[in-house]
């Protein structure tokens, strides 16, 4: 009789430890994201944490907040790629969020990004300390490239203007699409270059002369939202309120990010 009864006990238990499986893997989701580069290596660090915690599955892509690459954000979502989440320069999303591609009301700022510049590993480095000082660096180098995201658009656009030197950086400073900076100053297509600090530390054979000069910088910010339309609204949020929350501020700041605090964008 107990034997029975024991045998029933471990069947009901077993029955309901399958159940409980089962539920969980039906409730765990795919989510399939897109991050722009400024935000990436947070992203990779902070990824396997959040699938641990929710069992959920990352699906990711890379491409640029901006331009006309193919793989630029507003270009994949233009061409209906299956994407969940995305994480961009807050200008762009916000332009998204106007069209009605992705949902207002999910839109989290996730940190604040400063532009640095890079030389090749072993070469002199040079002074950036001042607005003077980088304004003589730049006409000084044999050759320049920066990004073609918000970055390289406000030097292009803001910068060498306001700095008078547009025209004499004409054929040596060039734009690069659809490649981190990093790699072409690493491989010595160009002597210095310039994007997201957050984007330059991790590219190997370069070293990181630092952020430009404050009266220089100019600051992005890079904040996620839910894609109009996701199958996977609840999940495609938890990954934002985990990405914005201040339990990855750490890893954000180690990335060459500021983290802000946890609030809405």
């Amino acid at each position: 009789m107990t034997h029975c009864f024991s045998t029933r006990r471990s069947a009901a238990w077993l029955l309901a430890v399958c159940s409980f499986l089962f539920a969980t893997q039906a409730l765990a989701a795919e989510v399939h994201v897109v991050s722009s580069g400024g935000f990436a290596e947070a992203y990779r660090r902070l990824a396997p944490e959040f699938e641990r915690m929710t069992g959920n599955t990352l699906v990711t892509g890379w491409g640029p907040s901006m331009g006309d690459t193919a793989n630029a954000i507003p270009n994949r979502l233009r061409r209906g790629e299956a994407i969940d989440v995305v994480i961009m320069v807050g200008s762009s999303l916000d332009k998204l969020a106007e069209q009605g591609k992705v949902k207002p009301d999910s839109m989290a700022l996730l940190a604040r990004s400063s532009i640095g510049m890079a030389v090749k590993a072993g070469a002199p480095k040079p002074d950036i300390s001042n607005l003077e000082a980088l304004k003589k660096t730049l006409l000084a180098a044999k050759s320049i490239a920066y990004s073609d995201s918000a970055s390289g658009v406000y030097l292009e656009n803001v910068l060498f203007p306001r700095l008078g030197i547009a025209d004499a950086l004409k054929g040596k400073a060039h734009m690069i699409p659809a490649e981190p900076v990093g790699q072409v100053v690493a491989r010595g297509d160009a002597e210095i270059g310039f994007q997201q600090i957050s984007e330059l530390m991790p590219v190997p054979g370069i070293t990181l002369v630092g952020a430009l000069p404050a009266e220089a910088q100019h600051v992005t910010l890079f904040s996620a939202g839910v894609v109009a339309g996701t199958k996977e609204p609840e999940a495609a949020q938890s990954l934002i309120r985990f990405l914005s929350s201040r339990d990855a501020a750490g890893v954000i700041r180690a990335t060459g990010l500021e983290a802000p605090d946890a609030v809405r964008h």
